[in-house]
């Protein structure tokens, strides 16, 4: 009887150390998944700033590496698009900039990825 119980509970501490690892696992990820998600709109507004002002795609750097503390070792890609357009039939056609910034955090099995699109014109 005493082999029985000794039994269970070893397979009970085996599964709850078990969980304890995936629940951390899952943790790790979230927090990876969250410094993409800042560090892509944190690009797009560098992003945006550039294109302003210089009034083109060709002024938008990519990759941006940030190495504040709390992005350290994570990147924004930034794509850049542009396309004129009349805007409520008037004229001149304005330039309009899609952006799209591509947030990096981690890498291997811990990679986390996040995109942020804006539009500016």
């Amino acid at each position: 009887m005493a082999l029985f119980v000794i039994t269970v509970l070893a397979l009970l501490v085996a599964v709850m150390a078990q969980l304890q690892q995936v629940s951390g696992e899952a943790v790790s990820l979230q927090i990876q998944s969250q410094r993409a998600l800042f560090a892509a709109e944190s690009g797009a507004q560098v992003a945006v700033r550039e294109v302003l002002e210089g009034s083109s795609c060709g002024a938008v750097s990519s990759p941006k590496p940030f190495t504040v503390s709390g992005l350290a070792g994570c990147q924004a890609v930034i794509d850049c698009q542009s396309v004129s357009a009349e805007l409520s039939g008037k004229s001149p056609a304005e330039e309009i900039f899609t952006l799209t910034s591509t947030g990096q955090c981690g890498v291997g099995i811990d990679r986390a990825e996040r995109v942020v699109e804006v539009k500016v014109r």
